[in-house]
């Protein structure tokens, strides 16, 4: 149903069929006589239709109408906000913000444009609280469409789907810096969506996405106490840049991704090659000042024309409660926090979080069947009973438009409910845990805050995986497997821009249920298992050798055997181990660290000074709510290499954060020793079982030869030889990959054969003749080359046709006489038969020259024996370099009958090797032609 816009009140071109009285009262509201309902099959209520016809009395308006605080446009609709552009300085350039323009029913959405990408991002909310819970009910969403760039989906599906795994990590961006700022206490479902409209490949969309949300979440009603924005830091020669682009990235020493306030930091991610802790101190100090010179204009924007907050929506538990509960379980809390072991503490505070419970609803305090505490409000209908009904026109119903009242449900208050028991049972046992290491300073599994877990790893211990390792660190465990392969075995990567990008390393991250001792879900790689698998996989990239020095795919598989604390970071030892053990050989040793802090020490008797804590545990992690950070740090000795911050509180200053990352270079010197020592020590050598590539280089113009049409040679190579895969490049580069070294070596020699630049004045031994032609044969003289034999060249004698001489399928020796300009080989049969005056004066001996065959006589049984091709030696009695020696491959016990199979025939075909072998296995070349 359509309004009308002139009255504003809604018609239908045939009322009457809504008035009948005998039509049946609402389902939702039966005391209401007069509230009719469509005649459809449908069970809800034609709200639309109740409208009241009286616009003096009040009615409660939807959210977006009631609480918009915009302006609206000149002919928009009313209660739009005015659409509003602003440009904000970002480093050497400015980036347009825009509101206002689409989207104008979202609780707030912004377009932010730097070049000619551009980001839409909208915010929006439920208009109904959710059930109270520790966790804001925040949902970040971010897509790159295609269509920026002018691409399709390079999938079966032309749309955008399930979301990419970079896409889920800019998801984790946007979320962990908003998601300090929400305000607790706060329910109403908030949902974050960002596209990619516009991608120009020269300015990265991922920062621009994390300012793109902040702003929108500050023009939004959503409460929240800063406004949030975020750049991204390089570092090219010694000049820190912000928000480089994607070609100075490509020469930058960082990737430093930093959100924050404009007083505050609060989510860092950044990866480098082994850069000092003062370098990178150095760099978030340059991206802080960019963010607070964003925020500060934001702030301008959000006066003119951001909504109010929902301020009022806000419900804390009452602060009657937190003496309540500190009084009952006060000191059983403090016995259950000196627990070491991880799964004990956890049920003795759930036990203990029960009994809570029980005392408190047996006091009347509490009862289990309240949902929510005082009173709450059903949406009723607003109407006059002495107006008639309302008219609508034809058209459907829009929900937005519908006008509800609250009205109070008539229920006695509970004082508490059980849900607000649970919040603050768990900030209080936050509470204690904080107060028992600052004052005892002691933490829950007895170490000082300095004091790092016993570490025990262990490699090899999967036998038949190319490499593995065990590491473990106090209760946080990962089984850390390799996998070498060839170029087949690396992971497309399908982006906005690069159509084929192929990564040859990747780490996988996997956080099964039984880690915790739990029963969860097992599908899927969660956002939570990207996203640490990515940090870790960052972590170890630059210790790993170039691919010319070791041409393998490597896939590193971490499992999360057990965890309390840290499982990325062990990720990271756990896998470097295993790198070793698999024969790759790293630059250097690897590992990770996760830092935390308690901020607040006066509090619990402190010096009012931040105390750091090195490799915490997971109850220090999730206890933390008001004060504990997350740090973790990745690198050597001598630098870092990744590093990512979570924190929970408004933010942290560069002087505290400075004091973190030196506490944890001393905890990574210590894990590096501890790690020395493991007990079955890295075998730092290939498994047998895994496979072997060999490299060869052959000239460029010969690859299609290798290929041939449709693929149908390599095929035919991999199928003879018995190779697993032969890959081929442009420049002429072959990776042969296999299992055995003696598949190698026939894959080569066929290559090499295949291949080879063939000179005047070479010989060529048991050759077969492929096909006959009236003026002479066809002879191949190696794996797919033939050349043609004229007739004249067939035999001393006059020949009038080929047959007379020779057979298809027959073997000859032949010799090459000349290559054409097209490169098509000409061959002679005649130059190296006998003469025939030599062979009848027997006493005759045959004289040496440049072109003499010395041939190994045959035996009985036909066994054809080497043969070589020996050039004229020069005085000193050396071999020119520039000759060829031929060899056979394999000599055959019987000389093959013309009809024979060709399968038994390729043995006796010729290799053609230099005089110097140069192919290597794994790496090396060899020069041919």
């Amino acid at each position: 149903m359509l309004a009308n816009p002139d009255s504003g009140r809604l018609h239908c071109p045939n009322p009457s069929q809504f008035l009948n009285p005998n039509r049946p009262k609402c389902f939702r509201f039966p005391n209401c006589p007069r509230s009719p309902c469509f005649p459809s099959k449908s069970k809800f209520c034609n709200l639309s239709l109740l409208l009241p016809r009286q616009t003096g009395k009040k009615g409660l308006a939807i959210r977006a109408l009631s609480e918009s605080g915009g302006v609206s446009t000149s002919g928009g609709p009313q209660g739009y906000p005015q659409p509003y552009s602003v440009k904000i300085p970002v480093g050497d350039r400015h980036i347009l913000v825009e509101t206002g323009h689409i989207g104008r029913q979202a609780s707030a959405s912004v377009t932010v444009t730097d070049g000619e990408t551009i980001i839409y991002t909208s915010v929006c909310l439920a208009d109904t609280p959710s059930e109270p819970s520790d966790f804001f009910p925040l949902s970040v969403h971010y897509q790159e469409r295609f269509s920026a760039a002018g691409r399709t989906s390079g999938g079966f599906f032309k749309r955008e789907g399930r979301a990419k795994d970079h896409e889920v990590l800019i998801c984790r961006l946007i979320d962990r810096p908003l998601r300090p700022t929400m305000l607790n206490g706060f329910y109403h479902e908030t949902q974050i969506l960002s596209w990619v409209l516009s991608y120009d490949g020269l300015h990265s969309p991922d920062s621009l996405a994390v300012t793109a949300a902040g702003i929108a979440v500050a023009l939004s009603e959503v409460p929240n106490s800063k406004t949030v924005a975020g750049v991204r830091i390089g570092l090219v020669g010694d000049k820190f840049i912000v928000n480089p682009t994607t070609k100075e990235m490509e020469d930058s020493e960082l990737d430093l991704l930093v959100a924050g306030t404009d007083n505050a930091i609060l989510m860092i991610e950044g990866y480098c090659d082994f850069l000092t802790e003062e370098k990178l101190l150095q760099a978030v100090e340059v991206g802080q000042d960019a963010i607070q010179a964003i925020c500060n204009e934001v702030e301008a924007l959000v006066k003119k024309c951001g909504k109010p907050k929902m301020l009022d929506a806000i419900k804390l538990p009452p602060p009657e409660l937190y003496n309540h509960v500190e009084e009952i379980a006060g000191d059983e809390l403090i016995r259950a926090l000196q627990i070491k072991d991880k799964i004990p503490r956890r049920k003795a505070l759930l036990s203990l979080e029960g009994e809570v419970l029980t005392i408190l609803t047996e006091k009347g305090y509490v009862s289990k069947d309240a949902a929510l505490v005082g009173s709450e409000t059903i949406p009723d209908i607003f109407e006059d009973e002495e107006e008639d009904e309302e008219v609508v026109v034809d058209g459907e119903v829009d929900e937005g438009d519908v006008h509800i009242k609250p009205s109070s449900r008539k229920s006695t208050p509970l004082f508490f409910s059980e849900v607000d028991v649970k919040l603050v049972f768990k900030e209080v046992t936050s509470k204690f845990l904080r107060r028992r290491i600052v004052e005892g300073g002691r933490r829950s599994d007895g170490r000082t805050p300095y004091e790092i877990r016993p570490i025990n790893s262990k490699c090899g211990l999967l036998p038949r995986a190319h490499g593995s390792a065990l590491f473990t660190r106090g209760e946080t465990q990962s089984l850390a497997v390799v996998t070498l392969g060839d170029k087949q075995m690396a992971q497309r990567v399908d982006n906005l821009v690069d159509v084929d990008e192929w990564k040859r390393f990747y780490l996988q991250y996997t956080f099964p249920p039984s880690c915790v001792g739990e029963v969860g879900r097992n599908g899927a790689p969660s956002r939570r298992e990207i996203g640490h698998g990515m940090l870790a996989e960052r972590a170890l990239e630059p210790i790993l050798p170039s691919e010319d020095d070791f041409p393998y795919t490597i896939r590193v598989e971490s499992t999360i055997t057990e965890s309390n604390g840290s499982s990325s970071m062990a990720s990271v030892c756990g896998g470097c181990l295993a790198l070793q053990d698999a024969g790759v050989p790293i630059k250097s040793s690897i590992v990770g660290i996760a830092m935390g802090m308690v901020l607040e020490t006066e509090e619990f008797g402190g010096n009012g000074a931040p105390l750091i804590l090195s490799d915490i545990t997971g109850s220090e992690d999730a206890s933390g709510d008001m004060d504990f950070k997350w740090l973790q740090v990745a690198g050597n000795e001598d630098g870092v290499t990744a590093f990512q911050m979570d924190i929970k509180v408004s933010g942290i200053t560069l002087p505290v954060m400075r004091e973190a990352l030196l506490q944890a270079k001393d905890g990574r010197k210590h894990i590096i020793a501890e790690m020395l020592k493991c007990s079955s020590p890295p075998s730092r050598s290939l498994s047998k079982y895994a496979p072997l590539i060999h490299i060869m280089k052959v000239n460029p113009e010969k690859v299609n030869l290798i290929i041939g049409s449709g693929g149908k040679k390599v095929k035919s190579i991999i199928e003879e030889s018995g190779v697993d895969t032969i890959d081929t490049q442009e420049d002429g580069i072959v990776r042969i990959t296999s299992r055995d070294l003696s598949s190698i070596e026939k894959a080569k020699a066929i290559i090499t054969n295949l291949t080879m630049v063939p000179s005047v004045g070479d010989i060529f031994r048991n050759c077969e003749i492929k096909s006959i032609v009236p003026y002479g044969v066809f002879v191949e003289i190696a794996p797919g080359r033939e050349g043609l034999c004229h007739i004249s060249e067939l035999s001393s004698e006059w020949l009038a046709k080929a047959e007379d001489a020779v057979k298809v399928g027959e073997h000859i020796d032949v010799k090459l006489i000349e290559v054409n300009e097209k490169g098509q080989l000409r061959l002679s049969r005649k130059a190296l038969l006998p003469d025939t005056d030599a062979e009848n004066a027997s006493s005759k001996q045959p004289t040496g020259d440049s072109n003499d065959v010395a041939s190994q006589e045959t035996s009985d049984k036909g066994s054809t024996k080497e043969i070589i091709s020996t050039p004229k030696r020069d005085l000193a009695g050396e071999l020119p370099q520039k000759k060829f020696i031929r060899r056979l491959v394999s000599a055959a016990k019987d000389r093959p009958n013309i009809n024979e199979d060709k399968t038994k025939k390729s043995s006796k075909v010729v290799s053609s090797v230099s005089s110097k072998d140069e192919n290597t296995l794994v790496n090396g070349e060899a020069n041919i032609g």
